[in-house]
């Protein structure tokens, strides 16, 4: 006789399904006025300035919107860029939890062109963008929001 595999106890971290916004307004009710600019319309925070960029705590950081484990303090590092940096997310695969788009916004812009945004795969959340100017073995960087993450430390 075989045992039915046990179903995944709930995440405590994670916003349930059912709970997720789903209007601008409900959205502007859950976050901050940053968090909102920065997650919901694509801002960006002034470089230095957001509460992760230069912590060093152990821990998992989630997406600020919905709570979705998005990276591991073990892939964050210091880029010098003035964000969070990442070399992968937390399940190591490119466009899986965090997806990719293509980014035309500064196009005309002299020294840019196109990028490539990250977002929550699960509820649409702006994060940043990934370069690829990062450190072994991915050579990514994950230039990511303080906005847009919030940090669960180890226990």
């Amino acid at each position: 006789m075989s045992a039915e595999p046990s179903p995944a106890a709930p995440d405590p971290g994670r916003l349930p399904d059912d709970q997720l916004p789903k209007t601008e307004r409900e959205w502007q009710k859950r976050l901050t006025p940053e968090q909102f600019q920065v997650a919901r319309k694509k801002g960006t925070e002034r470089p230095f300035t957001g509460k992760y960029w230069n912590t060093k705590t152990p821990g998992t950081y989630r997406c600020v919107c919905c709570g979705e484990p998005l990276f591991k303090s073990g892939e964050k590092f210091d880029s010098g860029c003035g964000w969070p940096s990442f070399s992968a997310p937390i399940d190591k695969v490119r466009d899986q939890k965090v997806a990719e788009h293509e980014d035309k916004s500064l196009m005309g812009v002299p020294g840019f062109g196109i990028r490539t945004e990250v977002t929550c795969r699960r509820c649409g959340a702006h994060l940043g963008h990934v370069f690829d100017d990062g450190p072994p073995p991915t050579g990514l960087r994950y230039c990511i929001n303080s906005a847009s993450i919030v940090l669960e430390p180890e226990k």
